[in-house]
């Protein structure tokens, strides 16, 4: 009983061992620099006070609201200092870890404004944002709108396909090449696009910028932008797979061209791991998995669009934009945490990033039922049950598909006996990797 007692608790402290290293704070390696990860504490405790004492001492002849919103941001400013030294880093240590605890930080602090904001009226809120930004006290919903897509329908030529090339079309496409190197996988990739196209179609008669014409659907979003897009990110990922990495000291390097160019591949990925989110074994739960990660990555965007068009806020506004790049930001290592947590059998709970981008998500669903109920009074009933039939269901069929293939792929490779295969710890004989997640 002994024995059996410490080989549980030898098997408890590798999991948490193997947690904290790959989840929660990645350790970083070959550090060659030691200033910029050495901790100085009093260091920043000491300008943090300094700062504090000038801030405070030499205000005169200031408004309330000038106090108010200089004191916020002084919070949120000692809040992100606080988490540079307390929050964890995550599973990335590139450029530093100090800009991924920054994320946190945000992350945490976007989180509990948005549970504030569920306790407020939507008068409330609304005068809220106005004191933040006073050019939006005059905007209407005509004013959210750029530029109506679903005009004249019929008509398809090239001068108006190059005409919604916009600067919105360059946004799009980018964005699909980001989330192709999130996701790292087609199958996915393309799952999400089309998905994304439906819940458009579906939501279309509530968000007027949903409103297009087939053409701008099939050849300009989904082809186009969605298309190039993720073929890109999965060039660029299979780029990063390929090369090898092997980083040198800045120190060794002799001349500026070459230090210049070692700290800009300081902002690149430290090493590339491939993902392998459906393999020839995957289980029922591994496809459960897998199409939740689908299902809430639509939600996420469906926020933004619910979430602009329910306080009147114009794409290009900051708060949109900042609110874009904080999701984009803080999705990475959710993902990455997602996917350790679905693929590893020694990942048997969730990191903190993965918790509080959930947490972010399903807060900001709350926000938009709560304050978009004069969207929602026009809601076509049927439209909305059909489109979460269809984003389950396809969701799970789609990912369910991808895994037959990879099993079926694998069956090829072993029935052509070909040679060159290696037996590694995880994979089998002929190459194709073994789901060893276990099933609770």
């Amino acid at each position: 009983m002994k024995d059996k007692g410490k080989q549980n608790l030898s098997k408890t402290e590798t999991e948490c061992q193997h947690f904290a290293n790959l989840i929660e704070k990645h350790k970083v390696d070959n550090i060659t620099l030691e200033f910029f990860y050495k901790p100085h504490t009093l260091t920043l405790l000491a300008i943090t006070i300094t700062w504090i004492i000038y801030m405070a001492l030499n205000r005169a002849n200031t408004t309330l609201k000038q106090d108010v919103w200089d004191g916020g941001i002084a919070v949120c400013i000692i809040f992100l200092i606080i988490s540079i030294l307390v929050m964890p880093n995550g599973p990335f240590n590139r450029p530093h870890p100090a800009v991924w605890r920054i994320v946190f930080g945000v992350s945490v602090l976007y989180f509990l404004v948005m549970v504030f904001v569920c306790f407020l009226s939507y008068e409330d809120a609304r005068r809220a944002l106005h004191f933040m930004y006073p050019d939006l006290h005059s905007m209407t919903i005509n004013d959210i709108l750029d530029k109506d897509y679903a005009v004249n329908c019929s008509e398809v030529t090239v001068a108006r396909l190059y005409a919604h090339l916009d600067g919105f079309a360059v946004a799009h496409l980018f964005g699909w090449v980001m989330k192709a190197v999130l996701l790292r996988h087609y199958g996915l990739a393309w799952l999400l696009s089309v998905n994304w196209e439906i819940t458009e179609l579906a939501f279309s008669h509530i968000l007027p910028n949903f409103r297009e014409c087939w053409w701008d659907i099939v050849l300009l979003d989904v082809l186009l932008c969605n298309g190039l897009g993720i073929y890109l990110g999965m060039q660029l990922c299979k780029w990063l797979e390929m090369r090898s990495y092997h980083w040198e000291s800045i120190r060794s390097i002799n001349s500026t061209t070459g230090k210049i160019k070692r700290a800009f591949f300081q902002f690149t990925p430290g090493s590339w791991t491939p993902t392998r989110w459906l393999d020839p074994e995957s289980s029922f739960m591994r496809v459960i998995a897998v199409s939740i990660l689908v299902v809430m990555t639509q939600l996420a965007e469906l926020n933004c669009f619910f979430l602009k068009h329910i306080f009147l806020v114009k794409p290009s506004h900051p708060t949109t934009l900042g609110r874009l790049v904080l999701i984009s930001a803080i999705s990475a290592p959710a993902i990455r945490q997602y996917y350790l947590y679905v693929t590893d059998p020694l990942v048997n709970r969730v990191g903190t990033q993965l918790w509080v981008f959930v947490a972010v998500v399903v807060t900001e669903a709350i926000v938009c039922l709560k304050f978009g109920r004069h969207f929602f009074e026009k809601t076509v009933i049927l439209n909305i049950v059909l489109w979460i039939v269809y984003s389950i269901m396809s969701s799970f069929f789609i990912v369910f598909l991808c895994a037959f293939v990879a099993k079926a792929r694998c069956s090829r490779r072993s029935s052509a006996k070909t040679n060159g295969y290696s037996s590694e710890a995880g994979s089998s004989p002929n190459g194709c990797q073994l789901d060893a997640k276990k099933q609770s």
